[in-house]
């Protein structure tokens, strides 16, 4: 890993409300370094989501910001590619034809016809999909098409990926599948991710580090924790591994003692 690239700082929200403003987050600072995979984890409605959507310039910061490579991200553009929990593939289009239009878009003009066509196929063959580039949505199984959205995310060649859940629609099965996939594309391409996830052994097998978030509202940033495992990581050996369920349990201890419901505390 290099030096950090992305630095979100001193990030709050405000949302308007009938019954006033909102602050959805308070103070969030965070530096990410070039390579890392970073997880968000927290109870729903800590405003993950808000950081994402904050990084990948769908929404504007009420006070403090967020720099990219030493540039100010105020609006959406192709250095940050979202993978969302539903595909948000369009129906008509095939799985080439899908990415072929996120290739368009950004390399319009500096690649040929045939390297735009070369490069497609490198990445739905990257996510293992190459065999089903003719389908449409409506053909493949759910994970093939969290797989087309991966692939198109990553033919955008972003310097940030932003997944936003994206295994959280999928069986256990599927799941178990794509983040092996996940771990694989990023030791190729050693990528910085930013991961929303609910699921606390996703989070400690594909993470560097584990940013928990506090309840909202104003919410911001708990506790972090660096996880020390070697990569690439098996699931299989990590299970009765003690490291790793000693970092599992600072999850889970973080999220359900100290992040309890506020109505489920003892008055």
């Amino acid at each position: 890993m290099s030096k950090k690239h992305l630095e979100i700082s001193q990030v709050s929200i405000e949302f308007p409300t009938p019954s006033g403003p909102f602050k959805a987050l308070d103070g969030v600072n965070l530096s990410i370094k070039e390579g890392e995979f970073v997880s968000l984890i927290g109870h729903s409605g800590c405003g993950k989501s808000t950081v994402l959507n904050i990084v990948a310039g769908l929404y504007k910061a009420t006070t403090g910001g967020v720099i990219l490579d030493g540039k100010e991200v105020n609006e959406p553009g192709p250095d940050r590619a979202v993978v969302f929990q539903n595909h948000s593939l369009l129906p008509w289009l095939t799985a080439y034809e899908n990415i072929e239009l996120a290739v368009k878009q950004v390399f319009k003009g500096k690649k040929s016809k045939e390297e735009m066509k070369e490069w497609i196929e490198h990445n739905l063959n990257l996510v293992h999909m190459d065999h089903a580039m003719h389908k449409r949505p409506s053909e493949i199984s759910g994970g093939m098409k969290q797989r087309v959205g991966i692939a198109r995310a990553l033919a955008m060649e972003p310097k940030v990926l932003l997944m936003d859940e994206p295994f959280g629609a999928l069986d256990a099965l599927t799941r178990a599948h794509m983040q092996d996939s996940l771990i694989e594309i990023q030791q190729r391409l050693n990528n910085t991710v930013i991961m929303i996830t609910h699921d606390v052994d996703e989070a400690v097998l594909l993470s560097d580090r584990i940013v928990m978030m506090t309840n909202g509202p104003a919410a911001t940033i708990g506790e972090i924790l660096e996880v020390d495992l070697p990569k690439p990581r098996n699931r299989v050996t990590l299970a009765n591994d003690s490291q790793y369920n000693e970092y599992r349990a600072a999850v889970l201890k973080f999220l359900y003692e100290r992040q309890r419901n506020p109505e489920e505390k003892v008055a």
